[in-house]
C-alpha cells in the first residue's frame, strides 16, 4: 500500500511539473524591476505611448490576444510593429517575469 501511494505521489508531482504553465515559475517581483527598466519608457501605468488604443489593460490584452504569458512572452522576445525585440537585451526568465508582471497588474488595473 505504501508503494501505491508513493508511486502516485511521484505520478503527481512529475505531471505538476511537466504541465506548469511558465507564469507560475515567473517572479512578477522581479517583473516588476525589469518592467521599470525597459517598459515603463512606453508603458508606465499599463499604458502605451506610442499606440494608446493597444495598452496594456485587461480588456485590451483581450481584444489583441495578448492575454496570455506566451503571447506576452513572444512579443517581448521577437517585437512587433513600433515595439523592439528584447531578446538580445533581456534573458529569457526576465521575460517571463515580464509577463508574469503584466498579466499581474492587468488583473488588478494597474493600480
Amino acid at each position: 500500500m505504501k508503494k501505491l501511494i508513493s508511486v502516485m505521489l511521484l505520478g503527481i508531482a512529475i505531471f505538476t511539473f511537466a504541465f506548469s504553465s511558465p507564469v507560475l515559475a515567473a517572479d512578477s517581483v522581479s517583473g516588476a524591476k525589469v518592467f521599470s527598466a525597459n517598459c515603463a519608457s512606453c508603458h508606465a501605468g499599463g499604458k502605451n505611448l506610442v499606440q494608446a488604443n493597444k495598452n496594456l489593460k485587461k480588456d485590451a490584452l483581450e481584444k489583441y490576444g495578448m492575454n496570455s504569458a506566451e503571447a506576452i512572452i513572444a512579443q517581448v522576445t521577437k517585437g512587433k510593429n513600433a515595439m523592439p525585440a528584447f531578446a538580445g537585451r533581456l534573458k529569457p526568465g526576465q521575460i517571463e517575469d515580464v509577463a508574469a508582471y503584466v498579466l499581474d497588474q492587468a488583473d488588478k488595473d494597474w493600480k
